[in-house]
């Protein structure tokens, strides 16, 4: 079959697991046209040899010896090194790599990346520490090397001097698999647990895209759990999963009001042998990066919050969601019950209002909201003009609101990013088990936000010359009022 053809290499390799079926996996790995013959003791060496090529002369298949080699204790095999203590990566490759010149252009940074692509498995965090050089590709960025890019790459650079070794799993051994979740990247590490240690059987790692980076800390875990099962699906195929972590994945993926993404991501899940326990101590060098499972950037985020809002009105009622979450992980959601008539364009601003009144409870100095109301993003950034008195108030007691926060920032999301707050706005009835630093509040607002307090003139005392003497205290004989201790005229006069 001519190796032009789009699918040689997939038909080449459909017709060798079929004549080494017997063998592959056992004492043989093929892929495409390289294999290689693997023995544990000597002594089976020339055995496993003798099937192999007495298979191939089954199916009249031949061998280059230029390109073959025999009895050696160490080879290369798609790019890394095999070897009695494992995978070890090819130093080839990691010489380049250290070697490499300071970027000077856009282009150079994608060479870059695509040499530490090849060897990410090797690398922990490889995308966090990565990511300095990841900004520089962005459309809307100029190529600007700082400091900030150099101390990314000398930190690589250091990774890759001594990488670690891979070790491959025993068939049935349990697996454990350890999480880390950063404001703009998730990373995880397969590792096993042997008599001689904890030794590491694949690292991955990758930058949040999009709509990722405003997931809650909670659902960044989750998602570092999906990608590790897609990047890992044979070993999770092959082995029992143990996740050790001390966030309540397990509960959240286990809920049965889970909508969108979360649904999915259970269903997903739910084809593999996992199950979940608490952290322990990681005490192999090359697992340091791990010994957090959350992280955040090195400012304090304490006081900068994350706000996403969503209002609902129906013929059964209205309700607002709201969900602030802080860098440190706090998380707070609230299902705020409307127990007065509004549409649904004033929901959307009830439960604004009521993301911000929270926030400024909650000390925030920087925040971020995000609506999947496209009209109340619009008229709050100015991009739409408020024609409507009512909606006109709301939007000029939002601006007084937004005034006291020393930054602001507001965002359209589609809806299907915003699915838990629209859930807590339709669902003001819901009991949740709290767990950790995460709590359901539960509350009703009985008025308008933009409703007026009505005046009141308070009478605290009469005298003997004013005309309400004989009203508030009638001669004998008469009948008047008694008890008046305050009124309030419609024009402020009787």
């Amino acid at each position: 079959m001519p190796f032009g053809l789009k699918n040689a290499g997939a038909t080449y390799q459909r017709m060798m697991n079929k004549v080494f079926h017997n063998e592959i996996g056992d004492m043989l790995e093929v892929y495409i046209d390289d294999m290689i013959v693997k023995s544990e003791e000597e002594i089976d060496h020339t055995l496993h040899l003798k099937r192999v090529f007495d298979q191939a002369r089954k199916f009249n298949m031949r061998f280059n010896p230029e390109k073959c080699t025999f009895g050696v204790k160490a080879g290369k095999f798609l790019g890394f090194y095999l070897t009695e203590r494992g995978i070890e990566a090819n130093p080839d490759k990691c010489r380049a790599f250290f070697d490499y010149p300071t970027p000077k252009s856009k282009k150079s940074i994608q060479t870059l990346n695509g040499m530490l692509t090849s060897m990410a498995r090797f690398v922990a965090k490889s995308a966090q520490h990565a990511l300095p050089l990841f900004k520089l590709l962005r459309k809307e960025t100029t190529f600007e090397w700082t400091e900030e890019c150099e101390g990314a790459l000398q930190h690589l650079k250091r990774a890759l001097s001594e990488p670690p070794v891979l070790t491959r799993p025993v068939e049935g051994e349990k697996l454990y698999l350890y999480l880390a979740v950063a404001s703009e990247a998730i990373s995880v590490v397969l590792i096993r647990e042997t008599e001689q240690g904890q030794k590491p059987v694949y690292f991955v790692s990758r930058a949040l895209q999009g709509p990722e980076v405003r997931y809650l800390q909670i659902e960044k875990i989750a998602l570092a759990v999906i990608m590790a099962a897609r990047k890992l699906r044979y070993y999770f195929l092959a082995h029992s999963i143990v996740i050790r972590t001390d966030q309540p994945v397990k509960q959240l993926l286990a809920r049965p009001d889970m909508v969108g993404r979360m649904l999915k991501w259970s269903l997903e899940l739910a084809e593999f042998d996992i199950s979940f326990e608490s952290r322990k101590a990681l005490k192999a060098q090359v697992l340091a990066d791990f010994i957090a499972e959350m992280t955040t950037s090195t400012t304090s985020e304490k006081n900068n919050w994350t706000i996403f809002v969503d209002g609902s009105s129906n013929s059964q009622g209205s309700g607002a969601g709201i969900i602030l979450e802080n860098g440190d992980g706090v998380l707070i959601e609230v299902s705020l019950g409307l127990s007065f008539p509004t549409t649904n364009n004033q929901a959307e601003y009830e439960a604004f209002l009521a993301g911000l009144r929270l926030a400024e409870d909650m000390g925030a100095e920087e925040i971020k909201i995000f609506t999947d109301s496209q009209l109340v993003a619009s008229q709050v950034s100015g991009e739409y003009q408020t024609k409507e008195e009512r909606l006109l108030e709301y939007l000029n007691l939002i601006k007084t609101k937004l005034a006291k926060f020393k930054e602001t920032e507001v965002k359209h999301v589609p809806r299907e990013h915003n699915a838990r707050a629209d859930v807590l706005s339709k669902l003001a009835s819901t009991r949740r088990k709290k767990a950790g630093n995460q709590s359901l509040i539960q509350e009703t607002l009985t008025k308008l936000s933009i409703e007026k307090a009505v005046e009141v003139m308070h009478i605290c005392a009469i005298d003997d010359q004013s005309w309400m003497t004989p009203v508030h205290n009638p001669p004998p004989g008469t009948f008047g009022l008694l008890g008046i201790t305050n009124c309030a005229p419609p024009s402020g006069r009787l």
